[in-house]
This record gives C-alpha cells, structure tokens and sequence, in this order.
C-alpha cells in the first residue's frame, strides 16, 4: 500500500486542480480541510484546522509527502509552523509549498506572512520544495469585476501584473510533488505582463461595457515596489500558456 500524499486546502482554487492530477497519476491522496468536503474528488477526507492544530498530526500521519496549498489573507506563517510540527514529528519526506512572488519584495503584510511561511519551512530540516506564482487569473477577475462596478476605474499608476492560469500552476505542482525535493524552483508567471489599465480594458471589453479610468498614485513603500516591479519576474521565470485574453474568452459573457 502507497504512503498517501497529504494536500492542505484541497478544496479551494488550485487545490480542487491539482487533486485529480495526483489521483491521475496512481496517487492516494489525502485532503486536510475545516469544512465539509465535496464529494466526487475520489480523495480521502480529514478535518483539521492549521491555525489552531486541530487534527492536523492524525492528518499527516503515514504521510511522506505534503503538498500545502492552504492559504488566507492573514496567518499563513502560523499555519505553516503547525504543519511544519506535525510533518516534522511524522517523518514526512517531502514538503511542496505554493508561494508568492515578490513574497521576499513586497513590503506588505500577507506578502511577510508568505515569506515567514517560507522560512518556517526551509529551517524545518524537512526536504522540500517552494514554487512563488504570479497572481491567478481567476484573483485578477474578481478584482477587475469588483472595479468594474464603480462609476470611474482606480487605475493605480505603475502597477503591472502577469497573471497566471491556476490550470498551469497546478500542472507544475504536480510535477514537483511527484518529484525529488528542489528546494526554490524557478518562479511561474503568465506569458504577458499587463499593465491594470490594458487588465481592465480587456475586462471591459469582454464584458461588452464601458467605463471611465481614472490614474491613481500608490503610496508608501509598498507602492514604491509595484512601480519598480518588484511583484515581477521577468527574467528566470517559467511560464505558463495560458492568456488572461484566452481566460476571459473562457469565463466571461458578454452583458445583455
């Protein structure tokens, strides 16, 4: 009987892509989660929470590999120590972990919590693996259909993203979970760098709506590192196939 591989926050975006890919591949696999979970995922359940502990050594029990996926606005660092705890007392041979990039750029909260996540990890003495990804194509939409519904479009001058189909990163990790631990991998990023303007434009456009744009000024030391493009990897980076035009092509119909 294979060792199942453990994957944290199985359900959300990427999670519920790169599931059946593991399942495709032979692989028992294993879904820590706070909520009930979703049948059809031909994958076994468990309840845990990563910020409290809860359930989390039963999770990983016979474990030799954690794909961790689980993620939130705050407490990321927390959640990783936790697990980094219970992977650590159980033997795991390979921690694959999904970061940000620019985590290490970026002077925002979530983004340190990212990093501290990252370092809680490679001081574990765990063998493993980080992959940094460029902002999901499906983030970028809720955030330019969130815009979309004010009268003028804030378009923050300088800001430039190269969002990436969560399809691709979940093919990537994938990869690196079936594979020996590699410690930092090269970023993956979309095929195009936008600038929020041309984000929104295409937006607009596949919506078949207008709207004014109206440019705006980051301020702080977090605005100084978008305008510099510190979220960016624009040279080193794999790439994903993907469009955000060919995404929108996918998602998003026109309003009647």
């Amino acid at each position: 009987m294979t060792s199942p591989i453990l994957v944290t926050g199985g359900t959300g975006t990427l999670g519920r892509l790169v599931v059946p890919l593991l399942r495709e591949a032979g692989q028992d696999v294993r879904v820590l989660s706070r909520g009930r979970h979703q049948p059809g995922s031909n994958a076994a359940h468990v309840t845990g929470d990563l910020l409290t502990g809860a359930g989390v050594e039963a999770a990983v029990a016979a474990a030799e590999t954690v794909l961790h996926l689980a993620g939130g606005p705050k407490g990321d660092d927390e959640a990783t120590r936790n697990l980094v705890r219970a992977a650590s007392r159980a033997g795991v041979r390979h921690l694959v972990y999904i970061s940000v990039i620019g985590a290490d750029r970026v002077p925002l909260s979530w983004l340190r919590s990212k990093l501290d996540a990252e370092r809680a990890i490679t001081d574990s003495g765990l063998p493993w693996t980080t992959l940094r990804a460029a902002q999901f194509h499906d983030l970028t939409l809720t955030m330019m259909e969130r815009m979309a519904k004010l009268p003028v479009i804030p378009v923050p001058g300088g800001l430039r993203l190269q969002p990436v189909d969560a399809r691709d990163v979940a093919a990537r990790l994938a990869e690196l979970t079936l594979d020996k631990p590699a410690g930092l991998v090269p970023d993956l990023a979309g095929p195009r760098v936008y600038g929020m303007a041309e984000l929104a434009r295409g937006y607009l456009r596949a919506r078949g709506k207008r709207r004014p744009m109206l440019p705006v000024r980051m301020p702080g030391r977090a605005g100084r590192a978008y305008r510099a493009g510190e979220n960016l990897t624009l040279d080193g980076a794999d790439v994903g196939a993907r469009t955000w035009e060919a995404f929108l092509a996918e998602r998003v119909q026109p309003t009647r």
